[in-house]
């Protein structure tokens, strides 16, 4: 499918690909380059989002466990 780069550099993802990757607005995409085969490449990305509750107290040593765990899943998605 062709579609036109506008004057800011953007593209529109066609519907038909949206449905099918389950792409909605506001959603997160990676964009590589595969410089081997002069492409880009656009994929869904889906990050699952680590929260704290609110007036929690927490301790330095958990604050490093969330870091490495957010780390290995971020190691992991790649």
């Amino acid at each position: 499918m062709k579609v036109k780069v506008t004057r800011n550099f953007q593209v529109t993802i066609p519907a038909p690909i949206r449905a099918k990757l389950d792409i909605k607005e506001g959603d997160y995409v990676e964009v590589q380059l595969d410089e081997i085969n002069s492409a880009i490449i656009i994929r869904p990305y889906r990050r699952r989002w680590t929260t704290i509750k609110l007036g929690k107290k927490i301790t330095t040593e958990e604050i490093d466990e969330i870091i490495e765990k957010v780390n290995e899943e971020i190691a992991n998605s790649r």
